[in-house]
């Protein structure tokens, strides 16, 4: 097996390990309604996010989103071991969509934990597989944007 598979592995593995670590800490320890302040804007709290991104759609149910996520790393497995596009970029992507497919396996719900607040604003509650997500989707996006020049 060549070393960027395994390296690329070994980074969905590591997400995924951190992520499901943080929601068990999240889920264990923060009580439904509770919100513990870690800074003056950021909150630890456990929300139920039944949805997608920021909790839209919820109504399409959490079969379908188990089916879109599981073909979504499906696809990534496959650009990661056939080498067409960046390993790091595309398991930084997979790590955070099977950290929330596994909740959704595993609870029929995502775990969010972040709350990101300011002047009573408050950002919709994350967790460590959205940021990689996140982190992915705007390296993909500068990428393609870099690719188009």
């Amino acid at each position: 097996m060549k070393k960027r598979i395994i390296y690329g592995l070994l980074l969905i593995l590591a997400i995924v390990v951190f992520d499901q670590s943080t929601k068990y800490l999240a889920r264990t320890h923060i009580g439904q309604f509770e919100t513990i302040e870690v800074i003056p804007f950021v909150n630890l709290v456990n929300v139920q996010n039944e949805g997608s991104a920021f909790g839209m759609f919820r109504s399409l149910g959490n079969t379908f989103f188990i089916l879109i996520s599981t073909a979504a790393i499906i696809f990534m497995l496959w650009i990661i071991v056939t080498g067409k596009e960046d390993y790091r970029l595309f398991s930084i992507l997979a790590g955070g969509a099977l950290g929330n497919l596994t909740d959704r396996i595993m609870l029929g719900h995502v775990v969010d934990f972040i709350d990101i607040h300011v002047s009573g604003f408050h950002w919709p509650a994350f967790n460590v597989a959205d940021s990689a997500l996140t982190v992915g989707i705007f390296f993909l996006l500068l990428r393609m944007l870099r690719k188009g020049n």
